[in-house]
């Protein structure tokens, strides 16, 4: 009786890597320190972000004697004129102060002049645990003995490396239908709002439109969100054009999927999105404005959307899209790809450089802007304001 019952109560945990790395993304949310630990290495782990003076004294007085570090990725170690092909550490001086760090972290423009060492594995996966919880890409991070962390009180998360390496994985698999209605829109037309959510919490959307024929290729737009565009019309972007437009092709079509993925800003979240925004003001184009921060200039995994249409019996797709990598990533799944149909929005004098910064760096198919732009007789209107 007793084992039968801590087997069913085991059950309810899943893997013990995932738990951990669910208890972890929990901890950097409320921006409490996590232990990291990898082969040979043992990490405690502060995230910059929201960093202050006071966060910052008491990290340092939990770490002693140890002296913490900080850890940024290889984007954020060339933006500052490191070299690096990996994440590294940055050894801060006796005093440094949050807003120095935070300096390190996020200002377009920086000079560094701090010693650095490759980082290990642990403060690796340290920064990608901050990337999954849409935080700045660094944490800072000190050596400390394990059984030295485990007393302290209260009891910190301990999350092993290798765990969060295979999270993206575990979360793709733990995806599940939440709930699902008929939503008539405007326009007249039926869907079926299908809402899913995942290990992390995460809740995307498939919008069933009309009634497609799932006998052949359905008609499927991938949408990341976009809060600014799709709500508010910002002109800075062209995404809540793209999705007015996806949505009448697919009620001309006769029927057809929106997948409204939970991946603003190209996957680095709303506050991200809004510091590559300053940088942009400043004069940076919308890739170089996402790795100056430290990230991808894409940091979003299309797996997610693949395991979203296999969930509804929809293998082969004409995906509405003008993004290549999107073509890629739903194959490299599992879904055929049929065939691709264009989205020509548009252009206006606040999202011309964003969408020429797409095309000509992102690989987009953008075949109207660059007609556009042959037939522009003043080149300045390519400088405008720039877009996410």
């Amino acid at each position: 009786m007793c084992a039968a019952r801590v087997k069913a109560s085991s059950s309810l945990f899943g893997p013990k890597g995932q738990i951990s790395v669910n208890r972890g993304l929990g901890e950097y949310h409320a921006r409490r320190p996590v232990l990291v630990t990898a082969a040979g290495e043992t990490l405690l782990t502060l995230p910059v972000e929201g960093l202050g003076a006071q966060r910052l004294a008491d990290f340092v007085t939990l770490c002693a004697p140890a002296v913490p570090r900080l850890v940024i990725t290889a984007r954020r170690a060339l933006a500052l004129g490191l070299e690096a092909t990996t994440p590294v550490m940055l050894q801060l001086t006796a005093g440094y102060s949050a807003d120095a760090i935070l300096a390190l972290v996020a200002d377009a423009k920086i000079e560094c002049a701090l010693d650095t060492k490759p980082a290990g594995p642990a403060a690796a996966a340290a920064i990608q645990l901050a990337k999954l919880s849409q935080g700045l890409p660094a944490v800072l991070a000190a050596d400390i003995a394990t059984d030295v962390a485990i007393k302290f009180a209260p009891q910190i998360i301990i999350v092993e490396a290798e765990a969060v390496s295979r999270f993206g994985d575990n979360s793709i698999r733990s995806l599940a239908i939440a709930s699902e209605a008929s939503v008539p829109l405007n326009s007249g037309t039926p869907t079926r709002f299908v809402a899913f959510r995942d290990a992390m919490g995460g809740s995307s959307a498939a919008i069933i439109v009309g009634k497609p024929d799932f006998t052949n290729p359905v008609p499927v737009r991938l949408h990341s969100a976009c809060l600014t565009g799709d709500v508010f019309g910002s002109r800075r972007c062209d995404c809540g054009d793209q999705l007015k437009l996806a949505l009448t092709r697919l009620e001309d079509l006769g029927g057809g999927i929106i997948l409204y993925l939970a991946q603003e800003g190209r996957g680095l979240g709303l506050a991200n999105k809004m510091r590559t925004y300053q940088m942009q003001d400043g004069g940076l184009d919308t890739v170089d404005a996402n790795t100056t921060l430290g990230f991808d200039d894409d940091e979003r995994d299309y797996g997610i959307a693949a395991r979203m249409l296999q969930m509804l019996n929809c293998t082969r797709v004409v995906l509405l899209t003008n993004n290549p990598t999107k073509l890629d990533g739903l194959a490299k799944a599992g879904i055929e790809i049929a065939g691709r149909m264009s989205l020509e929005t548009p252009i206006n004098a606040d999202n011309r450089r964003y969408l020429t910064a797409k095309a000509a760096r992102a690989g987009h198919r953008l075949d109207h802007l660059m007609a556009s732009l042959a037939d522009s007789p003043d080149p300045k209107q390519d400088v405008a304001p720039l877009a996410p």
